[in-house]
């Protein structure tokens, strides 16, 4: 069956802040892999909640707090259905990706022993290298990395890399410089016949395509809500049940406790023994806004038009002499991102030059140092398209790449 196809006008609407002037230009918005625009409709429940039910969840049994906790339990429901857990003590509230990757490498670090071995890639963010390395540093356990082939994750490396000795294999499902969808189910496959745990860092992936995590079948699913319409500060770490059985939770204090006595204290069930303290409240009961908006387009026409915007833009770029565009050669294997550099200039340079056009874009190492390196370059610009980009959008970033071009012509390029 045919899917819709989005109309990108009527959701800009949705969207205030795009519609403003950024040094004389109309915006656009290319930053979208680092933080996407929030609707008004996840804008107006956060303000909803302070306004009308501020008040401290699972405590309290007035009318407020009953209210605050119906609406911050349902969001969690909402969570469940859309990544498909299945069920929604697996679903765990949390600050972000980074923390819930911090949680599960603080869980590994309680089974892993010297001689052992956790598997990575090269393309990974600082959030999926670092907390590893730590788990490493901790138990003597070997910290391996997988590289790239034409642009993505070279599979051939991967099944070498991955024995019996390895515990946990850590892998981003898109990558935040690349783009390139990484093949995490068959991933998870190859780590559960070594008897590894497959964690993934789904930052990139769940706000641009249908995620499934019984179908992926990975034993941890992470990821954040500002990348995905939804409120900073709120994010979701997927765990399988039995395995949050196992794990001890992080932080302690109020809320995630059941009973507390003069020298030991036991823990509430699942999800909330993770959940100490008061928790972003009306981050969470945004992103189950944001989740409602998300699904209501379809998580399927979405990933549809971002891949019709690649298909449209990437001959285009292409066509400029100079640009170097990294990651995989076959369009049909990248995400809405796309990273480049434009002969010998700074990224930051060009970012600068494109931010006088009103394009907005990311330049740096985009929090993946060992990738750049690998790369062999200082950093990268980086364009990244949403819901709300159009085709105008990417013909102004390719004219306004042009522009840079001629102007820094005068023996730079």
């Amino acid at each position: 069956m045919a899917l819709k196809k989005i109309d990108t006008q009527k959701i800009r609407k949705d969207f205030p802040i795009l519609d403003q002037i950024v040094n004389d230009e109309p915006l656009v918005y290319l930053d979208n892999a680092a933080t996407t625009q929030k609707p008004t409709q996840v804008l107006d429940v956060v303000r909803a909640y302070y306004e009308q039910d501020n008040a401290n969840v699972h405590r309290g049994v007035h009318t407020l707090a009953e209210r605050a906790t119906a609406d911050y339990e349902a969001s969690r429901d909402k969570v469940r259905a859309f990544i498909n857990a299945g069920s929604r003590k697996e679903v765990l509230f949390t600050r972000g990706t980074t923390t819930g990757l911090n949680w599960v490498a603080r869980f590994a670090q309680e089974s892993l022993k010297v001689g052992d071995e956790i598997v990575i890639s090269i393309m990974e963010h600082h959030s999926n290298v670092i907390p590893w390395q730590q788990a490493a540093e901790k138990t003597g356990a070997v910290l391996k990395y997988v590289y790239l082939k034409d642009g993505i994750l070279d599979m051939a490396d991967l099944r070498k890399k991955i024995t019996d000795k390895t515990k946990f294999v850590s892998i981003t499902h898109v990558s935040n410089v690349l783009g390139v969808i990484n093949p995490v189910k068959e991933i998870a496959q190859i780590a559960h016949e070594h008897g590894a745990i497959m964690v993934v860092d789904g930052a990139q992936s769940t706000p641009h395509m249908t995620i499934d995590v019984q179908d992926l079948d990975c034993d941890f699913f992470a990821f954040s809500g500002h990348k995905m319409a939804g409120p900073t500060g709120i994010g979701v770490l997927y765990g399988k049940e039995a395995l949050l059985n196992k794990m001890s939770p992080v932080e302690f204090g109020g809320e995630m406790i059941d009973f507390v006595y003069e020298q030991t204290a036991t823990w509430k069930e699942l999800p909330w023994k993770f959940e100490a303290g008061t928790p972003n409240i009306a981050g969470s009961i945004g992103l189950g806004a944001a989740v409602d908006y998300l699904t209501e387009i379809g998580m399927d026409t979405i990933h549809a038009h971002e891949a019709d915007l690649i298909a449209y833009i990437m001959p285009k770029l292409r066509e400029i002499d100079g640009l170097t565009i990294y990651g995989p050669l076959d369009d049909s294997l990248r995400a809405g991102v796309i990273s480049f550099n434009l002969g010998d200039l700074h990224p930051h340079d060009v970012a600068t030059a494109l931010d006088m056009e009103g394009v907005a874009v990311r330049a740096g190492h985009h929090c993946a140092q060992p990738l750049i390196n690998y790369l062999d370059v200082p950093a990268t610009a980086r364009a990244s398209f949403y819901i709300y980009n159009t085709y105008e959008d990417c013909d102004k970033l390719v004219s306004a790449i042009k522009l840079t071009k001629e102007f820094f012509s005068n023996g730079t390029l």
